[in-house]
């Protein structure tokens, strides 16, 4: 590792491809402020302006465990389609593979400046976005006292309590696998209200949250907000998804 090294003082990263555990002697130091965190629909054709336009067993390309698990919650019709790649590769996987359109971070898209191109944005609540989607956050060595010192500046307060409380949802739930989790925390002065998700691959079987409380409890509001979802049916949907892997 670059930073570990001694080779790079900090790594930029895109939040919500973080591993939900950081290696030792690396830590978040600084989080942006956080861009738009819904997600956003790009259609084949002009005719859709949400959700239910898209027509009955569509094929919709997306490589996110979250987002196919929540579409198929809200669309059971639907054909999910498995698709990687940039944006540039995934809007023309649109034409090449016949899809009816395909879903991607609305921060990136606005990022590349391609915004025109969307069809419609679904709302944090409709689907609820991943953990840390539309933050930046930089990695450092958690002894680079002087280092961390710098980054004070770029650090966004309402940010890092908000991917605090998602980030400790999501290690209270994952566990280390790959599971369909949705977070999304906003800080409202002293207060931060957290949206959570958790569901089958298929959608079928899930589990809605949100818990409010003070933003100074960042961490505590995520583990607790966690808990209450494992007990009211997220300890069935991990154990079908662990025996699944």
């Amino acid at each position: 590792n670059e930073l570990i090294s001694g080779g790079i003082d900090i790594a930029v990263h895109s939040c919500k491809d973080l591993p939900t555990e950081m290696p030792v002697g690396l830590v978040l130091s600084a989080f942006s402020r956080r861009e738009d965190p819904r997600d956003a629909f790009i259609g084949a054709g002009s005719g859709h302006r949400q959700l239910s336009d898209i027509r009955e067993g569509g094929k919709i390309g997306t490589s996110s465990l979250r987002r196919r698990s929540q579409l198929k919650a809200l669309r059971p019709d639907l054909e999910i389609v498995d698709i990687r790649g940039n944006v540039d590769t995934r809007i023309r996987k649109i034409g090449e593979l016949g899809l009816d359109g395909t879903i991607l971070a609305a921060a990136g898209i606005r990022r590349l400046e391609r915004e025109s191109e969307v069809s419609f944005f679904f709302t944090a609540e409709q689907m609820i976005p991943a953990v840390g989607q539309g933050v930046i956050a930089v990695e450092a060595c958690e002894d680079d006292l002087q280092v961390r010192s710098l980054l004070t500046c770029f650090n966004d307060g309402d940010s890092a309590l908000a991917v605090t409380a998602e980030r400790a949802l999501m290690r209270e739930l994952e566990g280390g696998c790959q599971v369909p989790i949705g977070a999304n925390a906003v800080v409202y002065e002293d207060t931060l209200v957290l949206n959570a998700y958790l569901g089958s691959l298929d959608g079928a079987d899930s589990v809605r949250d949100q818990i409010e409380g003070p933003a100074d409890k960042a961490e505590e509001l995520g583990v607790e907000l966690a808990r209450r979802m494992y007990k009211a049916g997220g300890d069935k949907i991990l154990v079908a998804l662990r025996s699944a892997d």
